[in-house]
């Protein structure tokens, strides 16, 4: 089966289903958030950046700094979480046809048409639950 090579989403639903999990305490460093998703600390960064820019985390600076959460757990919508993550990366494997086959160009035009589809599709069934419900384990609902 085909992986998907962008774990941006499946990090930032861990990152903050943890902080969700953690009512008091000093913020969490990037380094704990790294050993716990088993990613490097500069990923896990890379991923607070757009959570942060959308009012899900917020960030302190310096040697006791970190991340927490600064949205309710209810709030946190998984839908936008996907779409501020996924971005323009494909939902299916794409591969690179030879340009000047036009079975080739057919079947990418078919499959981007399928893909954008899927990614719409996605988002909505995402959309129906929150960091709240994940913390709860309540996202059986299909």
């Amino acid at each position: 089966m085909a992986r998907s090579t962008n774990t941006q989403f499946a990090v930032a639903v861990h990152v903050l289903t943890y902080l969700s999990g953690r009512t008091d305490g000093p913020p969490v460093s990037s380094a704990e958030l790294s050993e716990s998703t088993r990613v490097n600390a500069v990923y896990v960064r890379r991923v607070m950046g757009p959570l942060r820019e959308a009012g899900f985390v917020r960030s302190h600076p310096g040697v006791h700094g970190g991340w927490e959460l600064a949205a309710a757990p209810e709030s946190i919508n998984l839908g936008r979480v996907w779409s501020l993550l996924q971005g323009d990366d494909p939902v299916l494997g794409m591969h690179g046809p030879n340009p000047t086959c036009a079975v080739g160009r057919g079947v990418q035009q078919s499959l981007t048409l399928l893909d954008q589809g899927l990614a719409g599709a996605l988002a909505a069934h995402l959309g129906r639950f929150s960091i709240a419900d994940v913390l709860s384990g309540d996202v059986a609902g299909v």
